[in-house]
Formats: C-alpha cells, structure tokens, sequence
C-alpha cells in the first residue's frame, strides 16, 4: 500500500489527513493500520519519529465511526496510557487532529494540575481517554471512572512504563477491564519484563516491528568526548556556540543536574531552560513554548520529562550525562534526525561512565566514535574491553526517556518521521573500544551501584 487511500479509513479521517497533507504511510502505519482495524491485537515495535501514534490513533478513530454509541457515564471506550504528561497531550493533540471532522470527544488525564476538572470531564463518559498510570487510578479509586467498558486499550511507550516504575499500575488497571477488549501495545524495546507483560496482556497478536530494537537512527552523527567531569561545563558552553545548532536538547541525569547546567549557561551568555518533574504544567508548559518558537534554542531535559517533547528541527542531541539505562540513549538521540532530517549526537563521557558507555554500543551494536572537543577524530591510546564482570557494571536504573509532529507534511511524503534504522548504524568506520585519549581524561573509574535520584522523578511524571 502507497496511500493512505488504500488503507480503506472512513471519510472523514482521510479528509483530515487531506488537511494535514497527509499522503504517503510510515511504514509503522502500513503495517500496524490493517491489522488494527481487522481487529487483531498488535505489539509493535516502533522508536520515536516513525509516526506510531497515527498508527493506532487512525485505525480506533474509524473504530468509533463505523459502530457509533454515547458512552455510558464514567466510563470511557478507548483508553490510551502514556509515562508522562508531555507525551499524553502530544496524543490527545493527534487525536484532535485526525478526527476533526467526527463527533468524538477527547479527554486527558494527567497529573500536575487539578484533578476536579478531570473528574467533570468524565461524568458523562469520554470516546477517548489518554491517561499517565498514576492519575487514571486516582480517577478509578476516587469513584470518578469505571473501566469495564474498555473496548480498545492502548499502552505507548511500554519499556518507559517499566523503566518508571509503573508495571504494577499496569497490572491493576488490566485486572479492571473486561477480557473481551483490543489491545495495543508499543515499545521501542523489549526487554525480558515487556516481552512477559505483552504476552499476558494479548491474544494472538500481530507483531509489527519496523527497525531492529534498540538500533539507532542512520541518519544521526553520533560521537563521544571523553572529559573531566569538571570539564563539562565549559565543553557545553564551547559546543553550543561552535555547532551549527538550529535547536539542542542537553539531557542530564537528574532534575538537580538539569537546573545547575541552566544556571551555569546562563553565566557564559547563552540561553537555556529547564524541564523535569519538579517543574509545575504551566511551567513545563513555558519552557516548551519557548524552545518552538526559537525564543530559546536550548532545552535541558531529564529523560523522563523529555518523553513526549515533539519539536520540529531539533538539529543537536547533546548527553552531558551519559543514561545510566543504555536503551535511554536509543530514545534520547531519537529526538533529532526525524521526518527525513540528518541530527547529530554528542555525548560527554567522564571517568565514571565509561561502563554505561560500553553498554550503550554493546546495544546499539557498535562503537560511538571519539572526537576532540573540536569534533575532530582521535586515536585510541588502548581498546577498552568490550565485556566485562557483571559486578563491575552499576545495577541502577535512574531515569528514563518522551503523534503529530509535522513529518507527514506533502512536502516531505513520509508520515511521522525517518526512515527505519538498521544495525549498520553510522557512515564510516567507527573506533573500536572508547578508552582515555589525548589527556583530556584524567582518570579511568567504575561506578559500582551509585544510586542517583532519578526514579523520585516518577511521582512528578504521573
């Protein structure tokens, strides 16, 4: 199929997607869209920029269209879960969109704001409900929502769902909807524990996978510098005035990291905000209005709040922290490079983590190539070992990385975002191992269970 007029969706979600100059299906849509509306349960697998959330949004609204009824009060007939507030809206968004032209109401539930306009929202029952874990059983447990008249269950982003903490919520919201249901289920991995969550939660279902799990996008430039953990700031502040920089986004690895780098930018002129879970909505809010409109070029985001962050010609993903969980680096680069664009990443690599360094190529199936601070390549003194005892590698798990994005515009023909990845990987011969070099590395560490505070951001998330 080559069109989305070949997928035989309803009339008016086709003249939504005329609207949009929608045209041409990813190949997550061409897959995903024909199995869903036959019926079937899906586990697709699928990294951020493919269009996923067209996936499943097209097929359920002409699910809605073609067996129309009013939803019984308290209730709702979809229900969508997202790990985070951004990523929710960012559905409800394409939601919106798509069924402009049906009578279908939308509803989100989210925390960070009050609940009591939630709880009016659905007194008289919602078509669609798109819902962090922690909120929706706020709603259930207050007698606000009932579950048992779910007939199509969507979970996105399902390893940030365990990453998060939320697979227990999980479990106690499935307990609550009825057996008889259609299932959705989307990750771009899947670990062991999402493999064994997907196959209690499905029937038979259909499994779409459009690029190798845990791969990393073609398109993106990616390389390393190894520093001094002293030496990161003054290496963002040169890295974010010498790159050709449209929009960056700077990770770190948690909320107290993310506002320390804001403070330390600002000093040396450059301007930055924040995001993560201790930021208010409307803060959040603020801070993602300014990075759109180019106010602001720099975003400093944990993981868990950049889920969701859906910002066209983000040009640079910057790691000031390495992610402590390699496949977050497989979503935190995903960020750039989407609808056909090329991104680069640059990833800062201290001491102490060269073992999540080894973990993320041992993940993405090659090495990240080094560079000075100029981005110029560097030999490797030695080849850092590529295994290692498994109590040499810290065991904690911190934060983890967040529809419509404008990648099925006419002018670029591909719905949702970049081509899919392969192993293969990055252009040229990447050095192998990624030890100290070039003496801007003074020491060679294993960190051996450092806890950092990443999981608290959780509770801000829901």
């Amino acid at each position: 199929m080559t069109a989305f007029l070949d997928l035989g969706l309803a009339a008016p979600i086709t003249r939504a997607l005329t609207d949009e100059r929608y045209e041409t299906p990813t190949p997550i849509q061409a897959q995903t869209i024909p199995h869903v509306l036959a019926g079937r349960d899906v586990v697709g697998i699928a990294q951020t920029g493919t269009g996923k959330t067209a996936a499943f949004a097209l097929p359920i609204l002409n699910h809605l269209t073609k067996h129309q009824k009013r939803a019984e009060r308290k209730t709702c007939r979809v229900l969508v879960l997202s790990p985070t507030r951004e990523l929710s809206g960012q559905i409800v968004d394409s939601f919106k969109t798509y069924g402009r032209h049906m009578r279908v109401g939308v509803t989100l539930a989210i925390g960070g704001v009050p609940i009591g306009r939630q709880r009016s929202a659905l007194a008289n029952g919602a078509d669609i409900l798109v819902a962090t874990p922690g909120r929706l059983l706020d709603l259930v447990n207050n007698g606000a929502l009932r579950l048992d008249h779910v007939e199509i269950l969507v979970l996105d982003e399902a390893d940030r769902m365990l990453d998060m903490g939320f697979i227990n919520d999980i479990r106690k919201i499935i307990r609550q909807i009825p057996i008889q249901r259609q299932t959705l289920f989307f990750s771009a991995t899947m670990p062991k524990e999402i493999e064994e969550l997907a196959s209690s939660m499905l029937r038979d279902p259909a499994r779409v996978a459009v690029t190798p799990a845990a791969s990393t996008v073609e398109r993106i430039a990616q390389r390393v510098v190894h520093v001094d953990k002293a030496g990161k700031p003054s290496l963002l502040a040169e890295t974010l005035k010498n790159e050709n920089i449209d929009r960056a986004i700077v990770f770190t690895r948690t909320k107290h990291g993310a506002d320390k780098v804001v403070r330390q930018l600002e000093q040396k002129g450059i301007p930055a905000t924040a995001i993560h879970g201790n930021k208010s909505q409307g803060q959040r809010d603020r801070a993602l209005s300014a990075f759109r409109n180019g106010s602001v070029r720099t975003l400093i985001a944990t993981d868990i709040a950049a889920r969701g962050i859906d910002v066209d010609g983000i040009s640079h993903v910057i790691n000031y922290d390495l992610p402590n969980v390699p496949e977050s680096y497989v979503h935190r680069i995903g960020r750039t490079a989407r609808a056909g664009a090329e991104g680069v990443a640059i990833s800062f690599c201290d001491g102490e983590e060269r073992a999540f360094l080894r973990d993320i190529e041992r993940l993405i199936r090659m090495s990240v190539p080094a560079t000075d601070r100029n981005g110029q390549a560097v030999a490797e003194t030695h080849s850092a070992p590529r295994e290692h005892p498994r109590n040499n590698r810290p065991d904690n798990r911190g934060n983890s990385n967040g529809g419509k994005n404008g990648a099925n515009r006419k002018h670029r023909r591909r719905p949702g975002g970049q081509r899919p990845a392969d192993a293969q990987g990055q252009r040229g011969n990447a050095p192998q191992g990624s030890a100290p070099h070039n003496g801007e590395i003074s020491s060679v560490a294993f960190m051996q269970g450092r806890r950092d505070n990443g999981r608290k951001d959780v509770r801000n998330a829901r």
